[in-house]
């Protein structure tokens, strides 16, 4: 191995300022191992100071007593321009909103491979795996479930309107009636999987009772106070839609009306609903546009119900997974997205 020789303290600063002015990290990474060695460190203290393999060091002093400081410099940097230059991304940022059906292909979801032959057919310039992987990371691409949408009946100035009316009811509701949001959500004693922290080499283990059970709850959030409503069923029907709008009856019976806004799902429009809004006069449903879930409020409630109580749980009967997750619905009323993010959270009694 070449040895460089010692030399005073004065030159390895100023050879480490030379490679810092650089701004590159592999310049200055390789000066670092000729300032060591000229300090008169081995190559096994220089690794362990610079956090390298020995290799790399041995490879940098042979290179720098050949060529001196062009050692130094990346060797790429007289290849010519960039392949992935600001129209190869523009190429990529397009493709990526797309399908590789778009382009003949079967696959119907993105790879880094598949990218890079179909930016190749519309470019002309070919990369490796790993420069498609950089690229992706340069125009802020990330992997993510796709949002699931149906094709409604309604045209989209039909949805608008519907859309604006509720804004407009919410905007100017008077003070003796009563808005609230209304949805349903499935509790199921098989585990919803999500990510968790883990060590490295170890992974996490859910226990599933094999046979699936299900209770179901239907809820309402107060527009205006995010208070919590919430009754529950072992089944979902008109008829637990029809005891949740019962106890709004028997909750709110000051208000002069109570609107509730909701979806589409079918037990909403059923013919046993329609006579018990004969006999509850007050309650007035707003239906949303079809599957429009980020216009009905109460929907983050259950993403952070799940996130809490159902996702990984290790509940072997349903009864004590319905005592959680009632226990968090009443924790979180009244309802309050920003406020959640610092409310402590919900604790099992010992």
């Amino acid at each position: 191995m070449s040895r460089v020789p010692q030399m005073p303290r004065r030159w390895r600063r100023q050879f480490i300022r030379k490679a810092v002015k650089t701004g590159d990290p592999i310049v200055i990474r390789r000066a670092q191992v000729i300032a060591c060695a000229a300090a008169g460190q081995t190559a096994g203290q220089t690794a362990d100071v610079i956090g390298c393999a020995r290799s790399h060091v041995y490879d940098t002093l042979i290179a720098f007593d050949k060529e001196g400081w062009a050692s130094l410099l990346d060797g790429r940097r007289d290849n010519g321009s960039r392949k992935a230059d600001a129209e190869f991304q523009r190429v990529v940022r397009s493709l990526v909103d797309q399908s590789p059906r778009d382009y003949g292909y079967v696959r119907p979801t993105w790879t880094r491979e598949l990218l890079v032959l179909v930016a190749e057919e519309q470019t002309g310039i070919r990369v490796s795996v790993c420069v498609m992987g950089r690229v992706l990371r340069a125009i802020g691409a990330r992997r993510g479930k796709p949002k699931p949408i149906v094709e409604g009946s309604l045209s989209e100035r039909q949805e608008r309107r519907r859309l604006a009316a509720i804004r407009d009811l919410l905007a100017h509701l008077p003070a003796d009636e009563v808005a609230v949001y209304e949805d349903e959500i499935d509790i199921h004693l098989n585990p919803k999987i999500g990510i968790d922290w883990m060590n490295r080499g170890t992974q996490k283990t859910v226990t599933t009772p094999g046979k699936n059970e299900k209770a179901y709850v239907a809820g309402t959030l107060d527009a205006r106070d995010g208070a919590l409503l919430w009754v529950g069923g072992v089944v979902k029907n008109s008829g637990l839609f029809i005891a949740m709008l019962e106890k709004l009856e028997k909750h709110y019976r000051s208000a002069a009306r109570i609107h509730v806004i909701l979806d589409n799902y079918g037990i909403h429009k059923s013919h046993e609903v329609a006579r018990a809004l004969k006999r509850l006069p007050r309650i007035r449903l707003h239906f949303l546009p079809p599957y429009c879930p980020d216009e009905n409020r109460i929907e983050r409630v259950w993403l952070d119900l799940h996130a809490n109580v159902t996702r990984n749980h290790k509940h072997s009967d349903l009864v004590g997974l319905c005592k959680e997750v009632a226990a968090f619905i009443e924790h979180a009323s009244p309802w309050n997205p920003e406020e959640n993010r610092t409310r402590p959270p919900l604790r099992i009694a010992a």
